[in-house]
């Protein structure tokens, strides 16, 4: 059947607007580059191929993909960017397209086992863990009960209970601290029943990190998943160079130390309550943990090895640190037997140990090793400094069709960072360019006379840019920034802004709420104006009029201090390599192409998308970047900016007329 599928299967009659897909689908319409893209991904799928394909927004890649992927016949793995693409999938379009079609597929959502509850650890909890808050005493009970009645097992069905609650941790399991089948709530583990049903799935929706988790530690059950399948597609496909070199390397994070401290006390309590030595020995790994991030002042920021070098401080806690696994493994050693779960608590405090060694030895060469601060916790990483060959050894293991899709994949039609980054050499690559009608659409806008952006003064100049833009839009704006410094001193002065000219536009900004609620604030307002970072360049859906600008305050290049980079780019200088050519100009322009998706998401979408970058026009890669944008019209003069809302407007009101 794969063999045949792309003769076997009318496509036109499938995508026509009298078809299958019409008929249940609200507002479809047969869209040629649609068309021609599930043909392609049917091809593959029959010869067992490679596929790149870029996507432009509008095009309708998911359903292109999805229809020859649920007539193949095979076991088709799904892997997406993020959690809520996959609930997106799984809940809403898998089954409209299986329902359009009639075709007999199961379907399995498979997530992350930190995204479950875990009955056993649940049950510790109740026991008696000494809980941080109040709330998480009240959110426990919650979990208990959500926990008695859920079929899933699945948090986010849990909406009582905040996404972000401490609580969690407490109740969801680790590969470190998962029983496995010597647990006593074996038969009744939702991570199991979800990985039972992925297991007999004809179709597996998985996130890129669970993907790759599997890849790269082949955890016990979702290892299976691979081998028996047939199709893999990647959406939201430019993601994976990042995420693939998260998990091909190696990472132990203070968050670790404390998690096993925390889970060996509450072990220790159930089981050993009559060994002083062991809650003390939890403790002491507990504040040598702590103390090992205390050693940093920044509140977050990525650290390469050489600026550790002679840190005394740093050196000393992580002996410390060192010496503390060593006790504690020893103590536990000592009641292993007492049960399961100090059984595993032993096990763990020996691989910390051999990590956290690994990383300070430098034993694997062809790694950078670099630190990374958060608020309140500490990683230590060894990343490769390619994942290329280790990816492509991974394609060529067994024949199965790949498909690689991303509304960003290259840059002015040129794949060839991209495929080089994953390792895919003799791929067939193919960019279907978006359907709106950008010409007519969008503008363009490029500030003249802004000071260069890496000086203070920049800042203040894009707020001063926006501002008649804000005002002749009605709000409805987004203003994306490369750096959270960035963003919080241009809320800071749009804050001000707002004040002195009393307008009462909704001001949003990042870190006020999850991002999710912060998106539907938005939608929901229709005039408010969101200040965001990285979180909302991508992933990000708002179609309409409440969303009319986006103002992007400088190109996305990486910082050239940035650990990882700063290494890539070393070596392919030493090489001979162009780095800034070959690796950080396409770097930039994907995640720039990116930001600037996030203005037309419809055909009814109009709006003015600003870049406060002069280098656009004063540097010669900008011509570059700009022929890898959508064909908008351009300006530089403001008036002709502010004056595209009027000209909109004034077609709003006429087609009301009519």
């Amino acid at each position: 059947m794969r063999a045949k599928l792309c003769s076997v299967f009318d496509f036109d009659s499938l995508f026509s607007e009298q078809g299958p897909l019409a008929r249940v689908i609200k507002d479809f319409r047969a869209r040629p580059f649609q068309l021609e893209m599930a043909r392609a991904v049917a091809e593959v799928i029959a010869n067992n191929t490679v596929l790149v394909a870029e996507a432009g927004t509008g095009t309708g890649k998911t359903f292109a993909y999805l229809v020859p992927a649920l007539m193949s016949g095979g076991k088709v793995v799904i892997s997406t960017g993020t959690k809520t693409l996959q609930d997106q999938l799984f809940d809403r379009d898998i089954p409209t397209v299986r329902a359009a079609l009639k075709v007999p597929v199961t379907v399995a959502l498979l997530k992350g086992r930190a995204n479950y509850v875990c009955r056993y650890h649940l049950e510790r909890a109740l026991a008696g863990a000494r809980l941080p808050t109040r709330n998480d005493a009240r959110y426990l009970a919650l979990i208990d009960r959500f926990a008695r009645v859920t079929r899933t097992g699945d948090r986010a069905d849990c909406s009582s209970v905040p996404e972000d609650a401490g609580i969690w941790s407490y109740v969801t399991s680790t590969r470190e601290n998962c029983l496995g089948s010597d647990c006593p709530h074996y038969n009744r583990c939702f991570v199991m029943e979800a990985r039972k049903q992925a297991l007999a799935g004809d179709v597996v929706v998985v996130n890129h990190h669970l993907f790759f988790a599997d890849l790269a530690l082949r955890d016990e059950g979702v290892g299976e998943l691979l081998p028996a399948c047939n199709t893999v597609v990647f959406d939201e496909a430019h993601q994976l160079p990042e995420t693939a070199s998260l998990f091909f390397g190696d990472s132990v994070s203070t968050s670790h130390y404390l998690d096993l401290a925390r889970d060996t006390r509450i072990e220790g309590a159930a089981s050993a309550k009559d060994y002083a030595p062991l809650p003390e020995a939890a403790q002491a790994l507990d504040k040598a943990a702590r103390d090992l991030r205390l050693v940093f002042k920044e509140e977050s920021g990525r650290l390469p090895l050489r600026m550790l070098e002679g840190r005394r401080a740093f050196e000393s806690a992580l002996d410390t640190v060192l010496a503390r696994l060593d006790e504690l493994a020893a103590v536990l050693h000592e009641q292993a037997q007492r049960s399961e779960g100090l059984e595993r608590c032993w096990q763990r405090t020996l691989t910390l140990a051999e990590q956290t060694e690994r990383w300070r030895s430098g034993a694997d060469s062809d790694r950078v090793r670099w630190v990374e601060l958060f608020g309140h916790s500490l990683q230590l990483n060894s990343t490769p400094l390619s994942i290329a060959e280790t990816f492509r050894s991974e394609i060529e293991d067994k024949a199965r069709a790949w498909i690689f899709t991303s509304a960003t994949l290259s840059v002015g039609g040129d794949f060839s960072h991209y495929c080089g980054e994953m390792g895919l050499e003799a791929t067939r690559s193919v960019s279907w360019d978006s359907p709106f009608d950008y010409a007519r659409q969008a503008l363009l806008y490029v500030p003249e006379g802004l000071p260069d952006p890496n000086t203070p003064e920049h800042t203040p100049a894009v707020i001063e840019a926006a501002l008649p833009l804000i005002k002749a839009s009605g709000g409805r704006a987004f203003l994306l920034f490369t750096s959270l410094r960035a963003m919080r001193d241009g809320h800071a002065l749009l804050k001000e802004a707002f004040a002195r000219r009393g307008w009462e536009f909704p001001l949003l900004a990042q870190g006020e709420g999850s991002r999710s609620e912060l998106l539907e604030r938005f939608r929901r307002l229709g005039n408010a104006v969101l200040v965001g970072s990285h979180s909302f360049w991508e992933g990000v859906d708002v179609r309409g009029e409440a969303l009319s600008v986006v103002v992007i305050d400088k190109l996305p290049f990486s910082a050239p201090d940035d650990p990882v980079l700063a290494a890539r780019i070393d070596r392919m200088n030493r090489e001979g390599r162009n780095a800034f050519l070959e690796y950080q100009l396409p770097q930039a322009v994907i995640t720039l192409k990116q930001g600037a998706g996030r203005l037309i998401r419809d055909e009814g979408d109009r709006g003015v998308l600003a870049i406060c970058d002069t280098r656009l026009f004063s540097r010669s890669y900008g011509r570059r970047i700009l022929q890898s944008l959508p064909p908008m019209r351009r300006t530089r003069n403001a008036d002709e900016a502010t004056a595209f809302f009027r000209i909109k407007s004034v077609m709003r009101s006429i087609g009301r007329k009519a």
